[in-house]
This record gives structure tokens, sequence and C-alpha cells, in this order.
């Protein structure tokens, strides 16, 4: 039976710690640096064997993380320091994915699957961060119509060369 899923929540003190920071590059800091924390506490645990510890503090990491992105949205989108913080934020969690792995892997069964929807969540965080960052302007090319390397009919196909 696999265990619940951690809950993904930023404490009282954490939240009063990053609601006291106005500029959103300290906020951001601020962020990282106790999200840093979490996810050492949970590296931690895990080579203790103590999973259950260990898949709270990928909560609170998870909820920090989450948070932070939350913020960034409600900050005017057209500047450049947004989008400067757009891309710190992306770098700094990019670097989250394979502590994550390793973890999953130093992980039991049942709470591995947990560490693993971590990191799809971390995953996509990420993408969302860049998408933030890129807006609107970057334009996707129309996919390239696929020539038939096949027989044009089926009569074709029954022929003999």
């Amino acid at each position: 039976m696999p265990a619940p899923p951690p809950m993904r929540f930023v404490s009282r003190s954490e939240r009063s710690e990053l609601d006291s920071t106005k500029e959103p590059k300290a906020r951001l800091r601020a962020t990282l640096s106790l999200a840093e924390g979490h996810l050492l506490r949970a590296e931690t645990l895990t080579s203790e064997k103590k999973f259950e510890d260990a898949s709270k503090e990928v909560g609170e990491y998870l909820g920090l993380v989450g948070d932070m992105l939350t913020f960034a949205k409600t900050l005017p989108q057209d500047k450049g320091s947004t989008r400067d913080l757009y891309r710190h934020f992306e770098i700094s969690v990019r670097a989250h994915i394979p502590r994550l792995a390793v973890i999953r892997r130093d992980t039991p069964a049942e709470y591995a699957l947990n560490i693993r929807d971590a990191e799809e969540y971390i995953k996509d965080t990420r993408s969302e961060a860049l998408d933030s960052f890129y807006g609107h302007s970057v334009l996707r090319e129309p996919e390239p119509e696929k020539k038939s390397t096949g027989p044009s009919s089926a009569s074709d196909a029954l022929k003999r060369p």
C-alpha cells in the first residue's frame, strides 16, 4: 500500500519570514534558501531511513517552490526584472531534480511514488517558469507535411515489382 502523498505547505514562521521581504529578488533568495534546507534535510532523513519524516520535508519543499511561483505570477510580466526572477528561479530549481532522483532511488517503493510525483511537479514548475519567461513572443513553426514512402493505393501494394 503506497504512503499518503506529502502535504505541500509553508509553515507560519517561514510564511512570516517570506512576507517580511518586500523586494522580489530577496524573496526569491529567501525562498530558495528555505527550500534548499528542506531538500537537504530530506536527503539526510532518507539516508537515515526515516522515510516518513523525509516525506514531510519534501512536502514543505514543494510548498515553498509552489509559493514562489505563485508570488512570481503576481508581478508585472512585461518587466525585465520579472524575467530575471523567473530565470534565476528556473536555474536554481533545475539542480534539484537530480537530487530528488537520488532520494527516490534510496526510498522504498511505497514512498518512491510520492518522490516521483514531486519530481514531476518540479519539472512542470520549471516549464511553467520558462513559459512565463518567454511569454507569447515564441512562435512555433508548423510541422511539415509528411510524404508517403509507401504505395499510393491498395492495388499498387499487391503488384509485384
